[in-house]
């Protein structure tokens, strides 16, 4: 039996990859490569010394999807085949819903077809919008404050009407915090297109003479230095996060939503500061205006993840920060350089 993969050669994607191969796991990865590179799955091989199966598509198309359920006996799907950045999904809003919703939709329906009925979702904190205290916790209301978030939300719908149409399906949605960190190789890390939308790739990036400085977005925010505190996860941790959802979807009767954290957050200012201290460099910044729909703070409750999977996170910020910097000062220019 074979565990498909959609959106592997990605970051969380291709860490998670690793997860499973090195436990022995037979993969299946499916990606379109709109926003990363065939030159993970060497560094993949490498690091495993197992080589995935790679299919070049779309989840959006239809007919290719057919052709590898038809072609793999395919026990279970891990979904993370998505556009992710917040800011541009405002500016193509019909692209994120077309990709991101349509597209799972269509990964449903094929699974439906072929018997398939086990599936890990890649889901967001976002999907919290704006109203819910830290730390957040599964059982509070949702909402969303742009395309992106909105695009995850109405995805976890459709999967908990789906379940609740149909009790044979097990379903895991893995509501993500803000994940950073790379694999301690060096070999895989994040390395997003043009200019990176997240904190840790642009500090990354500025530490190794890629970007001139950061913008740091308000420091008036009733924090511990005024800048905005997030919940950071090792990608690593992310990773064996989904290792232990996909053991435990026989425990799952219908459609679970569980929140991925560490339970702590941590501001801007600290990942800055530490990030100077890991790499013996200057991060040079300035302070900008907050963006529309920021909060001061947001971190998770974990709780559920500890009880429910038997997991939580065991990497601290000194991990994160540590392989963050090995992954950028040996790959200045990621997987291209």
């Amino acid at each position: 039996m074979s565990l498909l993969i959609t959106g592997g050669t990605g970051y969380i994607g291709s860490h998670t990859v690793v997860e499973l191969l090195s436990i022995g796991k037979q993969v299946i990865i499916l990606d379109n490569l709109a926003n990363s590179s065939t030159k993970v799955l060497a560094r993949i091989e490498q690091i495993t010394g197992t080589a995935p199966i790679f299919i070049k598509a779309d989840v959006c198309n239809e007919a290719a999807l057919e052709q590898v359920f038809t072609e793999h006996n395919i026990d279970a799907v891990v979904h993370f085949a998505g556009l992710k950045a917040v800011g541009e999904s405002s500016e193509i809003p019909l692209k994120y819903y077309q990709n991101n919703v349509s597209g799972s939709i269509t990964l449903l329906q094929v699974m439906a077809r072929h018997g398939v009925k086990k599936l890990v979702f890649s889901s967001s904190a976002t999907v919290y919008g704006e109203n819910n205290p830290a730390p957040l916790v599964e059982t509070m209301p949702t909402s969303a404050t742009n395309p992106y978030g909105q695009s995850k939300l109405i995805i976890e719908q459709v999967l908990f009407d789906l379940a609740k149409s149909d009790a044979s399906w097990s379903i895991a949605c893995l509501r993500y915090f803000n994940p950073i960190g790379a694999h301690a190789s060096g070999l895989i890390g994040e390395n997003p297109n043009g200019i990176p939308n997240n904190l840790l790739p642009f500090v990354a990036q500025v530490a190794v003479g890629r970007l001139p400085k950061l913008q740091v977005y308000g420091d008036d925010y009733d924090t511990v230095d005024g800048t905005g505190v997030r919940d950071y996860i090792h990608v690593v941790d992310l990773a064996l996060g989904h290792v232990k959802a996909l053991e435990n979807l026989n425990k799952i009767n219908g459609c679970k939503a569980i929140n991925l954290g560490t339970g702590n957050g941590t501001s801007v200012l600290e990942i800055v500061n530490k990030f100077k201290q890991v790499a013996e460099r200057d991060i040079p910044f300035s302070v900008v205006a907050r963006r529309p729909g920021d909060l001061a703070s947001v971190y998770a409750d974990a709780s559920l993840a500890k009880n429910f999977l038997g997991w939580q996170a065991q990497r601290d910020l000194h991990d994160m920060i540590v392989d963050t910097w090995r992954w950028q000062s040996q790959n200045p220019n990621g997987f291209e350089g």
